[in-house]
């Protein structure tokens, strides 16, 4: 599937509950920029038909910069399912093919990686996710028969049990980490300076 067909939701409103003191995780620096920018960043120069970034009240990263469109969710600890809800409502706007789902707490997707996501999608029925080459995730495509299932998901589950039954494509080495804690963080930013997580594609 072309990514001039395909319309990207990065999903930015988190909690960011196990991060404690340190607050909202994604404006915590990372290799010289906020957290929370990279994934924008590194989809820059992917040609989807649009792009969203569904983020909390007192958003303060610069998604627009980026080319991105922001969707603010009023109440983003009610349940993790209405960011990826608002997101898709957006984008449905723009009769898409599909829909691309991205986490704004994972920074080292690449676009190389999310090109391969979107070339294997076909039709109306597509249904792929990112893997780690055992556990499925985002980046995940969903096609628009997909979308009355995503518009309906309620709770913290989101699009879990879509992207458990999607088709695999296998993300390089450590790219589809995410970050959760002030651990997790610092041992990226440990590994950001020792040049281990390079960005390619």
């Amino acid at each position: 599937m072309r990514a001039e067909e395909v319309v990207l939701v990065l999903l930015a409103a988190g909690r960011s509950t196990r991060m404690g003191a340190a607050g909202n995780k994604l404006e915590q620096p990372l290799r010289g920029r906020p957290l929370g920018l990279h994934v924008a960043e590194a989809l820059a120069a992917v040609p989807f038909r649009a792009r969203y970034a569904v983020v909390a009240p007192g958003n303060t990263l610069d998604y627009a910069a980026l080319g991105l469109d922001t969707v603010v969710n009023d109440d983003p600890v009610r349940d993790l399912s209405s960011s990826l809800r608002l997101g898709v409502r957006r984008a449905r706007s723009h009769d898409p093919a599909a829909v691309l789902v991205a986490l704004a707490d994972m920074p080292l997707v690449t676009a190389a990686h999310v090109r391969r996501v979107t070339d294997a999608g076909d039709g109306d029925e597509a249904l792929v996710a990112s893997s780690d080459g055992n556990r499925p995730s985002p980046p995940a495509l969903f096609g628009r028969a997909h979308f009355a299932a995503l518009d309906a998901a309620t709770g913290d589950a989101g699009a879990r049990a879509l992207i458990r039954t999607a088709r695999p494509v296998v993300a390089g080495a450590d790219e589809l980490i995410d970050v959760d804690t002030p651990e997790e963080l610092a041992r990226l930013c440990g590994r950001a300076r020792r040049g281990v997580t390079a960005r390619s594609g």
